[in-house]
Order: C-alpha cells, then structure tokens, then sequence
C-alpha cells in the first residue's frame, strides 16, 4: 500500500501565494507521474498540473504562468507553488500518483488539501 500525505494548503489573500508538497511512502514502486487536481465547490475534479518522469509538465490554462509543479525523485515528493492567486483558485487540492510495481500500474489519491483565495 502507499500512502500519500499532503501539506501546505490554507488561507490566503488574493495575489498571495502558497506550496503545496506530496510525500509518498510505503510500497512506492517506478513513478511515472506526480500531479496535482483540485475540485472546487459543485464542480467536477480537475487536472491543474502533471510532472512525468523525465520532468516535462502540463498544466491547466488557468494557472499557467503562476503555478509551477516539481518533484524530488528521490524523495518521492511533488510540490505546488502558487503564486498570485485568485478566488476561482479556492479549491480542495489533491495529490496523485502513477507508478508501476512489479509490471502492474497503479494510480494512488492524497486525501486532500483545503486552498481557500479570500480577502
């Protein structure tokens, strides 16, 4: 089993910023992909940014440009920085994680992390 545990998230002004960070452990085999979703009040649960192995990223349109996602392999660690954020960016934020262990693939969710954007 591999556990996801998240941290960072909080109350912030408009245009202020905050980091988000994932650890892994337990049964942690190859990762592939490390990202962050988030689900916003009423809406559905969207990708806002993805780091593969070899480090290339994708993010959402709404973020690009102010958010930038990173990973520490070695620690098996993905971060979010935020910056200048906005209202619409208030949202629980989830970790995710694709990974592959002993030739199966599996796909593992933090539990979740409350972004709250409000002046």
């Amino acid at each position: 089993q591999v556990q996801l545990v998240e941290s960072g998230g909080g109350l912030v002004q408009p245009g202020g910023s905050l980091r988000l960070s994932c650890a892994a452990s337990g049964r942690v085999g190859s990762i592939n992909t490390m990202a962050w979703y988030r689900q916003a009040p009423g809406k559905q649960r969207e990708l806002v940014a993805l780091i593969t192995m070899g480090r290339a990223t994708n993010y959402a349109d709404s973020v690009k440009g102010r958010f930038t996602i990173s990973r520490d392999s070695a620690r098996n660690t993905v971060h979010l920085e935020m910056n200048s954020l906005k209202p619409e960016d208030t949202a629980v934020y989830y970790c995710n994680i694709g990974m592959v262990l002993d030739g199966i693939g599996y796909g593992y969710w933090g539990q979740g992390t409350q972004v709250t954007v409000s002046s």
